[in-house]
């Protein structure tokens, strides 16, 4: 599972030009366990309410950011690349980890879907990320 959102920061930066905040890309990962039939974009769902507020809002995205889930067993790894301001790394993973430790999140036809949250690390870019994470940072 794979969800992107590429507009500019939080803070509302918008444009390009030399009073463009630099961003820095990142990445949060976070270990959840879920039923192995669970809906695996789910969790990708709760990133995006927990960083956007809605999937129905105005553009532009609040975030430049990429979710990716894989799931072995139980076990589903999320990995949230991202890209922000330096003084900013903290309350974007603490956005994250919010969203996720609910636990839940209901589709828009009202189904939920459960896991449990075991816990969340700052990681590196791995090489396949690289490129995408640079492209977010310069989005």
């Amino acid at each position: 599972m794979d969800v992107s959102a590429t507009d500019p920061g939080l803070r509302g930066i918008t444009g390009g030009g030399q009073d463009r905040a630099v961003r820095t890309p990142y990445v949060h990962q976070v270990t959840l366990v879920m039923n192995p039939e669970a809906d695996l974009d789910a969790p990708g769902a709760a990133v995006i309410l927990g960083l956007c507020g809605s999937w129905d809002h105005t553009p532009p995205c609040s975030l430049a950011y990429h979710v990716h889930a894989e799931r072995t067993g139980t076990t589903v790894i999320l990995r949230v690349i991202f890209a922000t301001e330096t003084d900013n790394e903290e309350n974007v993973r603490l956005r994250i980890d919010q969203a996720l430790r609910a636990g839940t999140v209901t589709d828009r036809a009202g189904k939920p879907t459960y896991w449990d949250f075991a816990g969340s690390c700052a990681a590196e870019l791995n090489s396949s990320e690289a490129a995408r994470a640079w492209r977010l940072a310069g989005a």
